[in-house]
């Protein structure tokens, strides 16, 4: 049931845009990508990533998406790309897929993942 409602929301996604389709495919399969147990549903109108509990999710919007870390304050931000000022949750702002590498999207997902499966 979850894979099917994913599946959807993404053919919704490249139905108004296939830039932001790719967009969000190439943040998904970094996100599935950094373990084989991670899991995905469609919560909150986006894509929620969990292994044993949500660590990120990605929504789209009209000109970006915005991918979200539900304990992001307490992510390193040796970049300085995570937006927000919340108590615990940031996010990065990604237009571009070149802004997937340019970002470091990527080493953001690792700390998240690792902070969700800390024993």
């Amino acid at each position: 049931m979850s894979a099917e409602r994913v599946t959807q929301l993404l053919e919704d996604i490249r139905s108004l845009s296939d830039d932001r389709y790719q967009l969000v495919e190439s943040v998904r399969k970094l996100a599935l990508g950094l373990d084989a147990s991670i899991s995905e549903e469609v919560k909150y109108g986006g894509i929620l990533f969990a292994a044993g509990k949500p660590f990120c999710g990605i929504f789209s919007y009209a000109k970006h998406i915005s991918l979200e870390f539900s304990e992001g304050a307490s992510l390193s931000d040796k970049y300085k790309v995570l937006e927000g000022d919340g108590k615990l949750r940031r996010h990065i702002k990604l237009n571009t897929v070149e802004d997937v590498q340019g970002k470091h999207v990527r080493e953001y997902l690792v700390l998240a993942h690792k902070a969700a499966t800390k024993k």
